[in-house]
């Protein structure tokens, strides 16, 4: 949560204080993290994939791979967890007062005193992309994965899983062929009641549907088929 004095910022949302369009510079982060040393292991689109590259170039350069690492996901957690933080960062009218006590609280929320993480946000700052915060967040996080070795395996329940069952799990996989040689493995459990039962597991593009919910689609279209 921000303190008091950057939520004062959500004033910025009103009607009222709608600005005129109007060409401004444009600060490039990327342009600092130009070159092909540090280049990202994978390749993510959009804005914020755009921005995400480039901070991890940038990171890369400096040697703060990990610190930045962790001062995202710091960031992302909470952007997750305040919508109306979400709703301030994108407002359209936020003014340089604004903007500057909103980066102040980001930085001290990010814990990380990098001067890699400060360039970055006040560059979104200065280029009205405050509102990327989230999604660069969270492919720069794909990004570590990659360069990590890690490959995501995701697993949907009707209910959350103990961690002896997701243990048990991440050992199967992990021993199959759906996990490159060398790989490592990150594991995260979301909770999703319309399966009914059983589970789905997605590790890296494939998809294991062992859902109570999909064994119900597939009888209902053998019924169906037969009639």
């Amino acid at each position: 949560m921000l303190s008091r004095q950057a939520l004062r910022a959500v004033r910025a949302t009103a009607p009222q204080r709608a600005l005129p369009m109007r060409a401004v510079p444009v600060r490039s982060f990327a342009a600092a993290a130009g070159g092909t040393e540090g280049q990202p292991p994978i390749t993510v689109f959009g804005l914020d994939g755009t921005y995400a590259s480039a901070l991890y170039t940038a990171a890369s350069k400096s040697s703060s791979l990990d610190p930045t690492a962790k001062a995202l996901a710091n960031l992302g957690t909470i952007v997750d967890k305040d919508a109306k933080l979400s709703q301030i960062l994108a407002a359209p009218t936020l003014t340089p007062e604004d903007k500057s006590a909103i980066v102040a609280e980001l930085n001290k929320h990010a814990g990380a005193s990098s001067e890699t993480v400060k360039n970055f946000l006040d560059t979104l700052a200065e280029n009205n992309r405050l509102g990327l915060l989230q999604g660069v967040c969270a492919k720069f996080g794909q990004i570590m994965s990659a360069a990590r070795g890690e490959v995501e395996m995701t697993v949907t329940s009707a209910q959350a899983l103990d961690s002896k069952t997701l243990s048990r799990l991440e050992t199967a996989v992990a021993k199959s062929s759906y996990v490159g040689q060398g790989k490592k493995l990150k594991v995260t459990n979301q909770v999703n009641p319309d399966i009914v039962g059983g589970l789905v597991v997605e590790v890296g593009d494939r998809t294991i549907d062992l859902s109570v919910s999909a064994r119900i689609a597939k009888m209902n279209k053998l019924l169906t088929d037969t009639l």
